[in-house]
């Protein structure tokens, strides 16, 4: 099912953080934070802050990874990206961490934890060269404490799908927004039918590369993926699973 769009002046809250979403074609979250609340996010993405607000550089020493702005209030600020999407709202409840790709991440609460982890999703080209479908790290949110809140960019439409335990669905690894973390993911390697006679580089050209999400948990996809993903004559070893598509059945009806 598609998530809901957020509204232009849908007004969001996590704790005594308040949070507006003002525009459609390129959203604006403008955040009003109080003493002692702060959240963080990419430089790239700040757009606009009043005089009052502080901005800082987190420290490592204090726990917390560079890379990242933190905005202190009391004050306002507003956070954007600089191209056409939808902002979506991941609420993250303590001890349930949420996996993010890359470039789909806006800000979050300061009470929300995060860590770059290398992705467990690759493949191994017969020229010995590791490619990642879905990216080569994958960004872990978790909740510390009480309910945090994360906002995601996705540059499409945004859909949803909850898996039950052991149920699957094949994904197109560009198109993956956010998962959680009790979804496995794996490599799933598709062969369709190509009819007449083909050299085997031909034969890898058609080739698809899929992403199995297996449940239990919520798996969001982003309608706006790019281009497919090809096989680049992998070696099949590092495939959970594949299928090879025989031609169609043909039937011939006598005439009468």
């Amino acid at each position: 099912m598609r998530q809901p769009m957020i509204p232009s002046m849908t007004r969001l809250s996590c704790g005594t953080i308040r949070c507006q979403i003002n525009g459609t074609y390129v959203p604006v979250a403008e955040f009003e934070l109080a003493a002692g609340d702060w959240i963080y996010f990419s430089p790239k993405v700040l757009l606009w802050t009043d005089p009052a607000t502080t901005l800082t550089v987190p420290q490592p020493s204090r726990g917390r990874r560079p890379g990242m702005l933190e905005a202190h209030g009391p004050g306002h600020i507003g956070v954007a990206e600089n191209r056409a999407g939808e902002v979506i709202a991941l609420p993250l409840r303590r001890a349930q961490p949420a996996c993010v790709r890359p470039g789909r991440f806006l800000c979050a609460t300061g009470n929300v934890k995060y860590q770059w982890r290398p992705s467990g999703v690759s493949y191994i080209t017969m020229a010995a060269e590791r490619e990642y479908p879905a990216g080569r790290y994958q960004l872990n949110l978790t909740a510390a404490g009480r309910q945090g809140l994360a906002l995601l960019h996705a540059s499409g439409d945004a859909f949803l799908r909850d898996l039950a335990e052991s149920e699957s669905v094949l994904v197109s690894p560009a198109s993956l927004l956010y998962w959680e973390d009790t979804v496995d993911l794996s490599l799933h390697l598709e062969f369709p039918y190509v009819p007449g006679q083909h050299v085997r580089r031909v034969f890898w050209r058609s080739s698809r590369i899929w992403l199995r999400a297996c449940g239990p948990g919520r798996v969001v996809i982003d309608s706006a993926c790019g281009p497919a993903e090809d096989a680049r004559t992998a070696d099949r070893e590092s495939f959970a699973s594949q299928q090879r598509w025989d031609a169609p059945a043909t039937t011939t009806t006598a005439a009468e």
